[in-house]
């Protein structure tokens, strides 16, 4: 039976991570839920719940042509499906690509996911990246993210 302070923890929790043939790993999992939960909070948003899902590229790829219809992959896709004030998300990363842009940029593989992580809830939290403007925005709150997180 699990002690009260974990059992505790487990019920506030509103941050949850799934795996699809794959498992990263994910160090201080209870640390970056609380973190995320944070953002929101700094953000003025009331989060109810967010689903993290670790993928492979394919299964990614797969959603990107079912659901938004683009035929490429790509590293994350968030889906915003609140219907009141309270955000519920769910959230999709390929960590193949996860794996190979943090190859290309020269960065390791947990800095680079938490990079992605920190950019599928700043798109709930109303963050765009259409405009060279928005992606600039993204960029400098993913870094500050970052930063935050790991200071």
């Amino acid at each position: 039976m699990p002690s009260p302070s974990s059992y505790q923890i487990a019920v506030e929790s509103k941050v949850w991570f799934f795996f699809q043939d794959t498992k990263p790993q994910l160090v201080n999992r209870t640390n970056l839920k609380r973190y995320i939960q944070s953002v929101f909070k700094k953000e003025g948003k009331k989060l109810e719940s967010i689903n993290f899902i670790f993928c492979k590229d394919k299964r990614l790829l797969e959603i990107n042509q079912k659901y938004l219809e683009h035929d490429f992959y790509t590293d994350i896709i968030s889906f915003d499906l609140s219907e009141t004030d309270s955000v519920i998300g769910e959230i999709y990363i390929s960590i193949d690509r996860v794996k190979e842009n943090a190859r290309k940029m020269g960065v390791s593989f947990k800095l680079e996911l938490h990079r992605v992580i920190f950019h599928g809830i700043l798109h709930l939290c109303g963050y765009r990246d259409k405009s060279n403007k928005d992606r600039k925005e993204m960029r400098q709150k993913e870094e500050l993210l970052l930063n935050q997180y790991f200071k």
